[in-house]
């Protein structure tokens, strides 16, 4: 599309009751992010109120018809995703605008490739729109969906505001809190511009067309105190208001009442029985599926992403199917979710314990549901999904006008969800959160079978020896599965990082603009026969780095390190001081190296060492120093699985390790250098 177009969803696809709307960016260090929000406005083309604002820390609606997925790695950068229910939106909501924004400065100018595209229930796309003329502008409205009569259209809209999130949201009617005194995330930051400056769009939005398409509204002034006979004070550093708290469970474990530790709390879902396969995957389908409907707040967060109206919810187990003139086939699981008298469904395959999917029983599924207007089918297991990397391989009929969408869920993102909602997003009410908790407890327990991707494959071991060895030869295939199954671990790592700690942990992937997942993973595995390690890199919300691992085969050694620039003031002497200081509780075996203009490497030495004499962090000569670099090491387990011995284990423990001990004491981003 271009700017200003605009577009009748039904024309182009049957399926546009709920769609999904991607918004996507790179950036050629590979550290740009922003944020998205949603708007929903009334025929004013202002909110009916604050809750009509959904950012980070407002991600759904309660009706369902808004949800923010959140953010998934892509080969040039992000992809943040949006479910937008338009069956469920009120009727007295006549246009949804979708936008995003930069925080701390940053501007939409340093990002590349910035585009929206919207796709239908089955995930197929159906537009796109990329924004070409990005410059200041720290916040973007990307695009609308608006109602024509009894349809939707979507607008390319392309809106900047140098004002960035506050001047957007006040715009729009969004009430400002007062409240200086709350806690700020870095996220916020962009919120607080509109204590001195109004709101100015950069440009502004085309005119109405002929089918008399609203426009933006002009921009308004900041709200400013007054009394009467003064001056006008300035205003004080505002932000819009939060979602109402919710319920979440507490960080600390209440004292227990056992009278020693081999006493073992009662649990809803035991698992202290489980023995073989079979029992592991229905128990683990029994006990997901009924806390989903149980919990609306789950539900909708892992069926939204599938194209799923919001809705009532039930789900059922060992459904029997007829499946032509052969025996009826049984999926795990079915999901059916009712809105507005119309049902969706979807069949549900489990594998627990690692077992992997079977491409036959999958196809026998998708090809059920065509046949009975099921809309998907999903897959659940211990893997994780990669793009460009399918796990199972069906074929679809062309022919058939019903379309079924298939889509893929691993137990370390159901854990990330549940951990989210019960510790940091917060639930309806308290009996939810226990609910969600028991569930935790029950994907954690040893016994369950879905602990997430635990072994790196059958190519694991001869690559290690070929490498040590030095036998292996670029191109060996063998070195691409490794390859993949390094992303897998990354991206869960991520998964429960992020499920921690509530905040955005996603893999850094460099790689050239128009570079597919396939090629990217071949030149990683060429780079892993030529020099024998993986590499990885982790973007942490709020922190002034990029957490990097290196997993190297040949001395059997994990490297976790950070980069934190040099501050725009001060003397390195005050620098290096100050960095000790935040260091006080971070391991003694900390390596410390001081990066240096033109250089590279600097000085270096362990923590230990430093404490004492932080000077000797400075380079002679006096060259400029630009950062520093931390670093541990840690030893590698050499064993394919996740035990004890196990390189998935040793990798865990060494980003949960670099982390707690080092990241966590360096606080919020850092100023960066110009």
């Amino acid at each position: 599309m271009t700017k200003g177009g605009n577009v009748g969803l039904a024309a182009l696809s049957e399926d546009t009751g709920s769609v999904i709307l991607s918004l996507n960016w790179s950036s050629a260090a590979g550290d740009g992010d922003a944020d998205v929000s949603v708007l929903l406005l009334n025929g004013d083309g202002k909110v009916r109120g604050d809750a009509d604002f959904y950012f980070y820390n407002n991600p759904a609606a309660a009706d369902g018809s808004v949800q923010l997925l959140g953010k998934t790695p892509t080969a040039e950068g992000n992809e943040d995703r949006i479910s937008l229910d338009l069956t469920a939106t009120p009727e007295d909501v006549e246009r949804i605008v979708v936008a995003a924004s930069r925080y701390g400065g940053a501007r939409f100018g340093d990002l590349s490739d910035l585009r929206v595209t919207l796709a239908d229930r089955v995930g197929e796309t159906l537009l796109g729109f990329s924004i070409e003329d990005a410059d200041v502008e720290s916040a973007f409205i990307f695009g609308e969906l608006y109602r024509r009569g009894e349809e939707w259209k979507f607008r390319a809209v392309g809106q900047g505001y140098e004002s960035g999130l506050a001047g957007l949201a006040t715009d729009f009617g969004i009430d400002i809190d007062d409240d200086a005194a709350d806690e700020e995330t870095a996220d916020e930051v962009a919120a607080d511009e509109v204590a001195n400056a109004a709101p100015e769009p950069v440009e502004q939005a085309p005119a109405p067309g002929a089918e008399g398409v609203p426009s933006i509204p002009a921009p308004t002034s900041a709200p400013t105190a007054r009394v009467a006979g003064e001056e006008p004070a300035p205003a004080p550093a505002r932000r819009p208001r939060t979602a109402k708290k919710k319920v979440t469970l507490p960080k600390v474990a209440k004292k227990s009442l056992a009278e020693n530790e081999s006493w073992r709390v009662a649990r809803l879902f035991p698992v202290s029985s489980l023995r073989y396969d079979r029992e592991r995957e229905m128990r683990a389908t029994s006990v997901l599926l009924s806390v989903m409907a149980q919990v609306p707040e789950l539900g909708r967060r892992l069926t939204a992403a599938f194209g799923a109206p919001a809705g009532r919810m039930e789900t059922f187990t060992e459904v029997s199917l007829p499946h032509g003139g052969n025996a009826p086939k049984r999926p795990d699981g079915v999901i059916r979710v009712e809105r507005a008298g119309k049902l969706w469904t979807a069949l549900v395959e489990t594998k627990t314990n690692g077992n992997p999917l079977k491409s036959e029983q999958v196809q026998d599924y998708m090809d059920i549901a065509a046949r009975r207007g099921y809309e998907a089918v999903i897959t659940l297991s211990n893997d994780v999904a990669l793009e460009g990397s399918p796990l199972v391989d069906v074929k679809v009929d062309g022919r058939r006008k019903h379309k079924v969408a298939l889509w893929h869920l691993s137990w370390a993102e159901v854990a990330h969800h549940a951990q989210m909602l019960i510790r940091h997003e917060g639930v309806g009410n308290t009996a939810h959160a226990w609910l969600l908790q028991e569930l935790l407890q029950y994907l954690q327990h040893e016994n369950s079978g879905c602990h997430g991707f635990q072994n790196m494959g059958p190519a694991w071991v001869p690559v290690r020896n070929g490498i040590d060895n030095e036998t292996l030869c670029q191109g060996d295939q063998r070195a691409i599965d490794v390859v993949e199954s390094w992303d897998r671990l990354v991206r869960q790592v991520c998964l429960r990082l992020g499920g921690e700690l509530g905040q955005k942990v996603l893999p850094v992937q460099r790689a050239r603009r128009g570079t597919d997942q396939s090629s990217r993973r071949a030149a990683m595995a060429d780079r892993l026969c030529e020099e024998g390690r993986l590499y990885a890199e982790l973007r942490i919300e709020g922190t002034s780095g990029i957490l990097a691992i290196v997993a190297d085969l040949r001395t059997g050694k994990l490297r976790t390190s950070i980069e934190i620039p040099a501050p725009d003031q001060g003397y390195p002497l005050s620098w290096a001081k100050r960095l000790v200081r935040q260091l006080a509780e971070a391991p003694a075996d900390l390596h410390v190296e001081t990066l240096v203009e033109g250089q590279g490497g600097g000085p270096r030495g362990t923590l230990e060492r430093l404490r004492p004499e932080p000077a000797d962090m400075l380079p002679k000569g006096g060259a400029r120093i630009t950062g520093f670099r931390l670093s541990l090491f840690k030893g590698m387990g050499s064993a394919r699985g996740n035990a004890e011995s196990g390189f998935i284990r040793s990798v865990d423990d060494a980003v949960d390790r670099f982390h707690s001990g080092v990241v966590a004491h360096l606080g919020s981003r850092s100023a960066r250098r110009p």
